[in-house]
């Protein structure tokens, strides 16, 4: 895919997306900015289109009456500020975007402008919203995993590998809702029998090196928590916990799609359709302030079987037949 540059530095992420319709402008035309937390690939395309999608059947079409600007920051928070500030200065009606550090740079930058995230986890102790109900500033949106969600991890990963006696914790130690997960996993530990710790990685050579440490003692297993870092390197996740033949449990499905174990989480595409109704909303005269944060209401379930049979898994029937969605 072609991309347009728009910081020398930089480079390669900025880009303005079109849409099929090219019908003549009816009304204002309405500018709407897009900060995708993680890289212009399949799956940040296809956050984008779904959101896109979204509005369109609400009635906002490029070259009508809307026009977008999206960027993608790839996991890297020089690279959100950066972004951020060059978003901004083209002064859009609102901005969508998704991630903690994608969402604090936007909030650095303006109190303002409407921002409705399509995923986060807890905005209420990350700063963005005063409470759930009532977010009170210029920001709102939805939530994509609350803390309970480890305990399903936990349970799931078990149930898939009952010889784990060791989880690692994959996550990115600069987000703060990666502490507020891992302390929700270290609570339910001793009830599933295991022992929990954390591996701290923010790229590509840190996820290598820890999950490699790791793996040097044997009955252990991983849990891939939801992070720019972990989706911009699903790729080299899935190859390295396969080489080293370790069970893992990942928070969406498309790491299941990817080659990866299982996974239990929301349907991202879903999430960034439903954030078009807000915007929708805000472009057509509500305040962010007024408009509660919401979460999730589905969860699914994903198994590869090639891989359970790769790593020498039995996919119990009682987890099989709860499954959403299963890869022969």
């Amino acid at each position: 895919m072609q991309r347009r540059q728009f910081i020398a530095l930089l480079g390669g992420a900025a880009t303005t997306w079109p849409l099929a319709s090219h019908a003549q402008q009816a009304g204002p035309m309405k500018r709407i900015g897009v900060l995708v937390g993680i890289a212009d690939d399949a799956e940040g395309q296809a956050r984008v289109r779904a959101f896109q999608q979204g509005l369109q059947d609400l009635g906002w079409v490029e070259g009508r009456n809307v026009h977008f600007d999206v960027f993608f920051a790839v996991g890297e928070a020089e690279r959100s500020r950066l972004y951020a500030t060059e978003l901004i200065s083209r002064a859009p009606d609102v901005i969508v975007s998704n991630g903690a550090a994608v969402i604090a740079a936007l909030q650095l930058q303006t109190k303002t402008i409407p921002i409705v995230f399509a995923q986060t986890v807890d905005p209420v102790n990350s700063g963005f919203v005063d409470s759930l109900a009532h977010p009170g500033g210029n920001i709102t949106g939805f939530t994509s995993l609350d803390y309970g969600v480890g305990t399903k991890w936990v349970e799931i990963l078990k149930e898939i590998a009952p010889q784990i006696k060791r989880i690692a914790i994959l996550r990115d130690p600069t987000i703060p809702a990666g502490s507020g997960q891992l302390g929700a996993i270290q609570g339910v530990a001793s009830t599933f029998g295991v022992e929990v710790s954390a591996l701290d990685v923010r790229d590509a050579a840190t996820i290598e090196r820890a999950v490699n440490a790791f793996s040097q003692r044997s009955n252990g297993g991983l849990v891939v928590l939801a992070n720019p870092a972990s989706t911009v390197h699903r790729e080299l996740i899935i190859a390295l916990v396969d080489r080293l033949r370790l069970p893992t449990i990942y928070p969406y499905s498309y790491y299941v799609r990817s080659g990866g174990l299982i996974s239990y989480g929301i349907d991202n595409h879903d999430l960034w359709r439903r954030a078009a109704s807000y915007v929708d909303r805000i472009l057509n005269g509500a305040s962010p302030a007024n408009l509660p944060v919401q979460q999730p209401t589905k969860y699914i379930l994903a198994i590869n079987l090639k891989t359970a049979k790769a790593l020498g898994l039995s996919v119990p029937p009682t987890l099989l037949n709860r499954a959403d969605e299963v890869i022969e």
